[in-house]
């Protein structure tokens, strides 16, 4: 398992980014402030650390230094936008910069790219009753492949990378697509389905009303 540790001081901000890392099959432990984490990293080992810059006591930047000796990657999480202060972070040995707020789906993704740079991601998923290698782009079900289309295959590795998250129409187009959605076009909709019936998806793969899909899981 992947084992995350938040550093944020504004708790609902902590608490949504716990939630939303949780929901995506990450272990995640919050600490509130610079010393607490500079506490955490010395009693365990960590995968990721989400680090805020301002932090009471010592602030994200202070506590860089520290965290880069423990050798976990960082994301710098904050409000502060200016390019100085982005440029700063990232040569302070940053892996990222995320300026709140944000979207959920664009902060998995870039863990999901940390992650995937430093080789802690598995390769193959196992969600739903279905081996999804993500190398290979081989899918399979008690040890039959089954074939799908690039686009099916876009569309099941967005719903397995982000189990229990509603995904709208307009969001899986641009994922997968590239692009803005066209209103007109039911093409997620009939992809959508297809990929249902071909992975045995009809019983987990939910349709919210008035707001996309979500993988219940």
């Amino acid at each position: 398992m992947i084992n995350i540790l938040i550093v944020e001081d504004e708790k609902p901000i902590s608490d949504l980014l716990r939630l939303s890392l949780k929901k995506a099959g990450y272990v995640c432990h919050c600490v509130y402030d610079g010393l607490a984490a500079a506490d955490a990293v010395e009693k365990e080992e960590y995968d990721l650390i989400l680090l805020d810059v301002m932090l009471p006591g010592i602030s994200g930047f202070e506590l860089m230094d520290y965290l880069r000796e423990q050798g976990a990657p960082v994301i710098f999480i904050t409000a502060k936008n200016a390019v100085s202060d982005r440029v700063k972070g990232l040569k302070m040995g940053a892996e990222d910069y995320i300026v709140k707020p944000f979207e959920v789906l664009e902060l998995l993704a870039r863990v999901e790219g940390v992650l995937r740079r430093h080789g802690k991601l598995a390769t193959v998923l196992h969600v739903g009753g279905l081996d999804i290698n993500t190398e290979t782009m081989q899918v399979s079900r008690d040890g039959e492949n089954i074939s799908l289309t690039r686009k099916e295959y876009g569309i099941l590795l967005l719903f397995a990378q982000n189990p229990g998250i509603v995904l709208n129409k307009s969001t899986i187009y641009e994922r997968v697509w590239g692009g803005e959605y066209p209103d007109s076009t039911r093409t997620v909709e009939l992809h959508v389905q297809r990929l249902k019936k071909k992975v045995g998806w009809n019983d987990c793969l939910k349709v919210v009303f008035t707001m996309g899909y979500r993988l219940e899981v």
